[in-house]
């Protein structure tokens, strides 16, 4: 299921396969590094996304300039609600960001939660992160209130629903 981007010449977006753990580690370990740090939950899910989110039922995609991964996106399914998920772990090389990579993985990840079945994807951030909220904005999402996160780093939580399911 690979996906021609018209933002940049050049970019495709793939699905994960295990050649790209260290890209989808070292790329999410990145943002978190400069501004937040790492917690329990961040190595739990990026030392192990086989197990953590793929195995689970979740969908991790890989946007590739060339054959160079420059952007990560993970979608995890929530255990309480069977047609509910986390948009989580977005990471796009900072040498590569400006240019629409991480709308092209945003919409990729939420095209591929609608063939999932999906009723609603929701994720959790923190407003220091700008850009990231823009990026959720223009994709569609919405802040809503009430979950608990694991993260301390939250501070914003957004969710789209799909209306035609």
């Amino acid at each position: 299921m690979e996906n021609r981007t018209p933002q940049r010449q050049g970019l495709h977006i793939v699905p994960y396969s295990p050649r790209y753990a260290k890209a989808f580690h070292d790329l999410n370990k990145a943002w978190i590094d400069r501004y937040f740090r790492m917690e329990p939950i961040d190595h739990f899910i990026l030392e192990e996304p086989q197990t953590h989110i793929l195995d689970p039922g979740g969908a991790i995609w890989v946007a590739l300039m060339e054959d160079t991964p420059v952007g990560v996106c993970a979608l995890m399914p929530d255990h309480e609600a069977p047609d509910t998920y986390e948009l989580t772990k977005m990471g796009v090389d900072p040498g590569y960001q400006g240019l629409g990579i991480g709308y092209a993985l945003g919409r990729a990840v939420l095209d591929g939660a609608r063939s999932m079945g999906a009723r609603r994807v929701y994720l959790e951030s923190n407003t220091v992160l700008e850009p990231a909220i823009r990026l959720y904005r223009k994709l569609g999402f919405t802040e809503f209130e009430g979950r608990h996160s694991p993260y301390s780093r939250c501070n914003i939580q957004m969710e789209i629903r799909f209306a035609d399911r």
